[in-house]
């Protein structure tokens, strides 16, 4: 909705408290059932893990020189803080990279601070605990270049281009559709991803490690026979390529979260999905054996689906969507309970849709509609019973002014207020 003068804004801000109020009172009497159940949720709403990532993108546009860098760094942390938030996802390998110092990977071209005057990451890590936040440790695992890095950018003597440039190795990198990969087939690049994930946790005190939902790329219609294909039939294996895929990742997978386990026992370990799981089990992109990750205890400690989508979502027909914030909200119950998994259900929320024309096949976006579709959305998810936690996406949208009514929303629910 939107007013085109003081007294209609005005008159709009105050009927937006009422319904607030109104949304919260029939969630947690009608929805939830009882009032009991009202507090209960609440209190996970406060207890539960709330997440914010902070990407690569966040980290380009923080100061350059040591003082202002921890200045801003300190902001960051209050901020967080001051919105009913615990924690942060924050960007320490983006693109076979590091943002800090590292005897593995160059430093990314991102971090705007020079790791030989300062660490930076360490401040990071540092001010996210006297501020009474978690720091998890968010790296994408098989991204080299893609979303604002070029190959010619990539340093001659990373491990990713010496790789590249051997005869012996140049398999271990895949370049598909213009893109630059470590090759998920590799055992070579799951024992590199560890390293990675084991030497972050040996330099900094994180609380956890989680990867977002670069996999496999999307491989189209020839799917069966292109990127690792060579891999897959030198392997000999007799399983569809699709299932042999699905193995290297879950190799992965199983792997890190033993080395987090190893590193720090009460540390946690999680994974930021795509939210339709018609697309997670796909055979032609991602690769992801979900309902084996939420059948065991040695993949997962959390699995934190990225549903960025309103009540509303249509397909282009006009017909409600799967992707649909409670359709996909209960697609992912039901698996869970179909696994019987104990691994822990958060779900990613997309605060860079609020208030703007995003598309949802509806004529006007829902997301222009309504300035309460987050808190809905918690609270829809809370009286479940079954979500504990959130991730919110992303930092630069908390801060931006444009959702500034959504974020009050929820900083109502989360810090009980």
């Amino acid at each position: 909705m939107k007013f085109e003068n003081k007294s209609g804004i005005k008159a709009y801000k105050q009927f937006a408290g009422f319904l607030m109020t109104l949304v919260i009172c029939i969630c947690m009497c009608g929805a939830i059932n009882s009032r009991a159940a009202g507090v209960e949720a609440l209190a996970n709403a406060t207890n539960g893990l709330r997440g914010v990532w902070f990407s690569y993108i966040n980290w380009s546009e923080m100061p350059s020189e040591e003082a202002a860098f921890k200045k801003e760094a300190d902001k960051v942390m209050e901020t967080i803080a001051a919105n009913g938030m615990n924690a942060i996802f924050c960007h320490v390998h983006s693109h076979t990279d590091a943002y800090y110092k590292s005897d593995i990977f160059p430093v990314s071209k991102f971090l705007p601070a020079n790791p030989d005057k300062f660490d930076a990451l360490g401040y990071m890590v540092d001010s996210a605990h006297r501020h009474g936040i978690q720091f998890h440790a968010w790296l994408n695992p098989y991204r080299v270049t893609g979303s604002m890095k070029k190959w010619e950018e990539e340093k001659e003597d990373s491990i990713s281009k010496r790789w590249y440039n051997n005869t012996e190795t140049n398999r271990n990198v895949l370049l598909f559709d213009g893109s630059y990969y470590l090759n998920p087939s590799k055992k070579e690049v799951r024992d590199l991803i560890v390293s990675a994930v084991q030497e972050v946790m040996t330099k900094y005190d994180v609380d956890g490690v989680q990867f977002d939902d670069y996999f496999y790329p999307g491989l189209g219609t020839g799917a069966d026979t292109n990127f690792d294909y060579q891999e897959y039939v030198e392997s000999g294996s007799t399983l569809p390529i699709a299932e042999w895929r699905r193995d290297n990742v879950s190799a992965l997978i199983e792997a890190v979260y033993a080395k987090v386990h190893e590193m720090k026992p009460g540390a946690v370990f999680g994974v930021s999905p795509v939210a339709q799981l018609k697309y997670l089990k796909s055979n032609r992109s991602y690769f992801v054996d979900i309902d084996e990750w939420l059948s065991s205890d040695k993949y997962v400690d959390y699995i934190l689906p990225q549903i960025y989508f309103g009540f509303e979502q249509k397909t282009g027909s006009g017909a409600i969507s799967d992707a649909a914030y409670e359709v996909c909200l209960n697609d992912w119950i039901n698996l869970m309970e179909k696994n019987n998994s104990k691994v822990k259900l958060y779900v990613g929320l997309a605060l860079y849709k609020c208030n703007t024309d995003s598309w949802d096949g509806n004529d006007i976006p829902e997301w222009l509609r309504y300035n309460d579709i987050l808190a809905r959305e918690v609270l829809t998810a809370l009286g479940t019973g079954k979500v504990s936690g959130f991730g919110i996406y992303a930092y630069q949208n908390l801060i931006d002014g444009k959702a500034i009514t959504e974020v009050k929303n929820l900083r109502k629910i989360f810090l009980g207020a």
